[in-house]
Order: C-alpha cells, then sequence, then structure tokens
C-alpha cells in the first residue's frame, strides 16, 4: 500500500504542479531530481475529513523533440501546431481507510486511483512579450483502482479547463502564477465508486443510494512557481464546488465543497549540458 500512496501522491503533485510558460530560451535537455510534498487532502471530494501526507516524489523533466515529460504533463506529441496541442494527461487519488471516516465507517476501504488519457490543449491567447498565455484543457481520463492484487477500471472523467499562466508575475522575480478552472464530468461507475450506499451497508443514518453519471462538480486551482538555484519551489490551492453534482444527496458528501492545499520543494541533481528550445 505505501507504493501506491506513493505512486498516486507523486500524480497528484505531478497534476497540481504549476505550468510554466513556454518561452524560446534554451534548457537542458534533461533534468533529474527529488522532491517533498506536504499535502492537505480530504478524504475524498465532499468529504468533511482531512489527511495530511508528507510525501517524497521523482523530479524528472525531458525535453525532446517528440517525447515531453515536464512538471505540466507527459507528451507523446500525438498531434501539434502553433495552437493545438494532443498529449496525455495524469491523474490520482489518495486511498480511504473507512475505519478512519465517520461517513465510511463500516463500508469497503477506497483503493488509490490513477487516471490517464488523451488531453487536448488548445491555445486562444499567448503574449511572448508579456509572458502569459490563456487556454483551454480537454482531458478525457480512465480511471483505475489500484489494491495489492490487482488493478481494475473505474470509469472515465471528462475535466474541460480553462487555464491562464504568468509567468514573472512580480518582475524580476521569476515567481510563475497558474490559474485553472472548470466543471467535472464522470461516469455512473466513477460516482459510485465514491458515493454509492449498497443496502448491506446502509444504516439508519446512511441510507442506500445510487449515483448516476453526468456533472461531477468544479474546480478551482492556483498555483506559484519559482526556481532558485537546484531547487524549485510549487505552491497550491485546489477548490472543488459539488453544488448542483448528480451525487450531491448521497449520504457520503458531507461537505459541497472541498479544499486541497499542498507544497513542493525539488532539488534538481544531474542535468543535461545540451541545450534545446522550450518553445512548445
Amino acid at each position: 500500500m505505501r507504493i501506491h500512496r506513493w505512486l498516486v501522491a507523486a500524480l497528484i503533485i505531478w497534476g497540481f504542479l504549476l505550468p510554466q510558460i513556454a518561452s524560446c530560451e534554451e534548457k537542458p535537455l534533461w533534468e533529474l531530481g527529488a522532491g517533498l510534498a506536504l499535502l492537505r487532502l480530504p478524504d475524498y471530494r465532499g468529504s468533511d475529513e482531512n489527511r495530511y501526507y508528507l510525501l517524497p516524489f521523482p523530479y524528472i523533466i525531458y525535453r525532446g523533440d517528440i517525447l515531453k515529460v515536464d512538471r505540466e504533463r507527459i507528451s507523446g506529441r500525438i498531434f501539434k501546431t502553433d495552437r493545438l496541442l494532443l498529449d496525455v494527461s495524469l491523474y490520482g487519488s489518495v486511498p480511504v481507510d473507512s475505519s478512519r471516516n465517520s461517513a465510511r465507517s463500516g463500508m469497503p476501504d477506497l483503493d488509490p486511483t490513477f487516471e490517464i488519457g488523451p488531453s487536448l490543449e488548445i491555445k486562444l491567447l499567448e503574449n511572448k512579450q508579456d509572458r502569459y498565455k490563456f487556454g483551454v484543457n480537454l482531458p478525457v481520463r480512465a480511471v483505475f483502482a489500484i489494491n495489492s492484487s490487482s488493478v481494475y477500471r473505474q470509469g472515465f472523467v471528462f475535466s474541460p479547463r480553462l487555464n491562464f499562466e504568468k509567468d514573472d508575475l512580480i518582475p524580476e522575480t521569476g515567481l510563475n502564477l497558474g490559474i485553472s478552472a472548470g466543471p467535472m464530468f464522470a461516469t455512473s461507475d466513477y460516482h459510485s465508486y465514491y458515493y454509492a450506499v449498497d443496502p448491506a451497508f446502509a444504516t439508519q443514518s446512511r441510507p442506500s443510494y445510487s449515483a448516476g453519471s453526468g456533472y461531477s462538480g468544479s474546480r478551482l486551482t492556483v498555483g506559484l512557481n519559482k526556481g532558485y538555484k537546484q531547487l524549485i519551489f510549487n505552491a497550491f490551492v485546489s477548490l472543488d464546488f459539488l453544488q448542483g453534482a448528480v451525487f450531491e444527496d448521497s449520504p457520503l458528501v458531507k461537505n459541497k465543497y472541498s479544499v486541497m492545499w499542498g507544497f513542493a520543494v525539488s532539488w534538481i541533481f544531474l542535468k543535461s549540458e545540451r541545450l534545446v528550445s522550450t518553445d512548445r
């Protein structure tokens, strides 16, 4: 389970680390490092119970012509123009010990999940002189849960996002800003995984409930990023709004909003001598 927690935490950190606007400056072809993150996450979206996680993660950057691995994405350059980029989107969720969550007491634990699928990025506006960019991301991801013996599919999610990115927010400081907002939609099996209550686990205060597919709430994320010598600092706050979600009447939804925040520091200890353009 520790391996699963580490893997999912890395995906969460990766998913929220602040994107950096691609300029025409040259950077190393690859960079290797390690990081440590402090995260505060709800047990699940809609839970009124939160946990703190202090977890390590790998820092891997590769800026090849076709394959790119960076703080934003793994990109296979499936398709790219000046305004369109089709690549791969990743995310994850932490496991939940139901014995430690009052709403789920007596129910099966929730295994950690990871999500993977194609994402289409559309650049709507870019100003390289003022170093800002505005666009939309359209990721569709398959969701898989992991336990000690198997990996099993748990539905699909679609989470379109409007993204605004500003490099050097305060001039000459190297502080970068990222803002992302948008709705989320998911299949019934995904919603059921978190919010359904089978009759066998129903109680007087937790009636049975089945979840349908459709609107899954909205999310707003704000992140900051700064590099200093061999260190990279990242921080984010993310708010989930569940009003109007198809599962909001589930007895497992205790809050109509969820808050996540985190701070991460990465140390780059090895990098390529070969330089490449960062313009994507």
